[in-house]
């Protein structure tokens, strides 16, 4: 049985490989055209990805042993030298950088898949590689979709990472949506059933994705890459499948601001 760390470093290469091929096709003009983050260009979110593969490849060969552990200047110099790249300069090196990225995932033994721990540089314990590698698939499918859907505005988060995404923050990453939500939205604690699928969505004091047995208060009816969107705050109106649709206790609007994204 393939473990969820070999799958989850499958998805990562499958999402580079969507996007540097992507990455051959657009313009001048598209790179530096909005992209689904409000507050960059296409080009800009391929900036992200760059460095964040960099210091994530860093981190990661610290935590192995293979390097020193990054200076406390370091991440701040890695911003810096990539926000002064031209936008096709931002494009070409988040090739290079994320490929070298995926590639040390790949290079890691099925042992290691189940036994090594790592910490990403700001947690207060190592976590398995399987969720150290699930953080870097939640960053780059929902960037990635920023960076797709300045193209074309009906793009989904990439197929296969929505079911990963889901199974990840269904257990060891389930914190990460107790970082990013708003309950105080809602006057008491809400399930969220996402119909057709396993899961439910529980807003509250522990926010969070499960495959429990719960008494749903609402129903999110639409694919599950839908439901993973809006809880990284990417189900905008503009960006909302027309099949989409909220019933119960719970509108679709308070939802969006329940969870603002990243």
């Amino acid at each position: 049985m393939t473990t969820l760390a070999a799958r989850t470093i499958a998805a990562l290469r499958a999402e580079h490989d969507a996007l540097a091929s992507l990455a051959d096709t657009l313009t001048p003009e598209q790179l530096k055209a909005p992209s689904g983050a409000s507050e960059w260009t296409v080009a800009d979110v391929y900036s992200h990805l760059g460095s964040g593969a960099e210091i994530g490849l860093a981190n990661f060969r610290a935590e192995l042993g293979e390097a020193e552990k990054p200076g406390p200047d370091f991440n701040q110099g890695v911003w810096d030298r990539w926000n002064a790249l031209s936008p096709e300069d931002q494009v070409a090196n988040w090739r290079e950088s994320d490929e070298k990225l995926v590639a040390a995932f790949e290079a890691l033994t099925p042992e290691q898949h189940e036994t090594a721990t790592l910490n990403p540089g700001f947690l207060p314990e190592a976590i398995p590689v399987a969720s150290f590698v699930g953080m870097r698939l939640n960053e780059v499918a929902n960037h990635t979709w920023d960076i797709r859907v300045g193209v074309d505005p009906a793009a989904g988060l990439l197929a296969g990472s929505d079911e990963l995404l889901a199974e990840h923050l269904g257990g060891g990453l389930g914190f990460l949506l107790g970082w990013i939500a708003k309950p105080e939205v809602f006057s008491g604690p809400i399930v969220v059933g996402i119909v057709g699928t396993p899961y439910a969505v529980i807003v509250g004091d522990d926010t969070r994705l499960t495959t429990g047995t719960l008494e749903v208060t609402a129903g999110f009816n639409g694919p599950l890459e839908a439901a993973l969107r809006l809880l990284s705050g990417r189900l905008g109106e503009r960006y909302t499948p027309p099949a989409v649709t909220v019933s119960g206790n719970v509108t679709l609007d308070q939802l969006r601001a329940a969870f603002p994204g990243f």
